[in-house]
Formats: structure tokens, C-alpha cells, sequence
């Protein structure tokens, strides 16, 4: 298994990244298991969130989480995409793809890989208010630390 990984401005087609996996593993998978998330506007305070990455080393450390979760599942195909820039209320900021065999694996190594892109991968998050003021960086939150523990 190869994982894929993409580091982008552009927005993603969550079908069309299912679809191209399902292709990719001919009928091996009987699990595909996805998550997007989304970015919020927050009761209609943003009209954008600003995502700043440290290029190589993100690529580096989702690649790092990409082949944890491989290891630790018996995954056929996974697929982590992150954007960067301003991403607007209702646009995707982060799509997971697990494939395996059987459901649970691709359940386990899909909240696996975001409960670790949560808290390891390099990327920090400001608000852009719908009023035109610039928010402060968003910081990291307790329970987001607290779910990447239990694995």
C-alpha cells in the first residue's frame, strides 16, 4: 500500500478521491471509510480561516502518520489531504480515506489518522472575521490532545 498525501490550496472532490481509490484497489477493499472536515462559520463571525503550513516538514509528518496508521491496520489504500490559504465557511480543510478488508480497521486508522493531523501535523489557523477584522491564531485545543492519546 501506497498512501497518498496532498498538501494544497485548491479546494478537493470528495467523490472523486473515493472514486479514484476504489479504482486504485481493483475490488480489494470492502471498507472505505471517509472524513471531511469543514471549516465553520462560527454563527456567522468568519468569513475565513488563513492555514499556514511548514512546508516538507507537514509532508514529512503526515507521511509519518500516514505509515503509523498502515502499520497498525491492515490497510489496502489511505489517502490524507490538507489544505492551505483561505478556506471559506462550508469548504473542506482536511479529507481522511482508510480502505481495508473489513469496516473496523478502516474506522480505527481513519480516526487515528485525524485525532494525529489534529495535533502533530504543522499547520496553525487565523481567523478572518466576517466584520474584516483579522483574528488571532487559533490555538489547540485540550480535547483534541486528549483524543490523539488513546491510541
Amino acid at each position: 500500500m501506497t498512501p497518498r498525501l496532498s498538501i494544497q490550496s485548491e479546494p478537493f472532490d470528495v467523490a472523486a478521491e473515493i472514486a479514484a481509490l476504489t479504482a486504485e484497489l481493483g475490488g480489494r477493499a470492502g471498507a472505505i471509510v471517509s472524513f471531511t472536515g469543514l471549516c465553520r462559520d462560527e454563527d456567522g463571525q468568519l468569513s475565513a480561516l488563513e492555514l499556514e503550513h511548514y512546508p516538507g516538514m507537514a509532508e514529512a509528518e503526515i507521511g509519518r502518520v500516514l505509515a503509523e496508521a498502515a502499520s497498525r491496520w491492515p490497510l489496502q489504500g489511505a489517502v490524507a489531504i490538507h489544505r492551505h490559504g483561505l478556506v471559506r465557511p462550508g469548504e473542506g480543510i482536511v479529507l481522511v480515506l482508510a480502505a481495508s478488508a473489513h469496516r473496523n480497521a478502516a474506522f480505527e486508522a481513519a480516526s487515528f489518522l485525524m485525532d494525529y493531523l489534529k495535533t502533530r501535523a504543522p499547520f496553525w489557523k487565523r481567523e478572518h472575521r466576517a466584520d474584516g477584522t483579522l483574528g488571532g491564531w487559533v490555538e489547540a485545543m485540550e480535547h483534541d490532545a486528549a483524543a490523539a492519546a488513546r491510541w
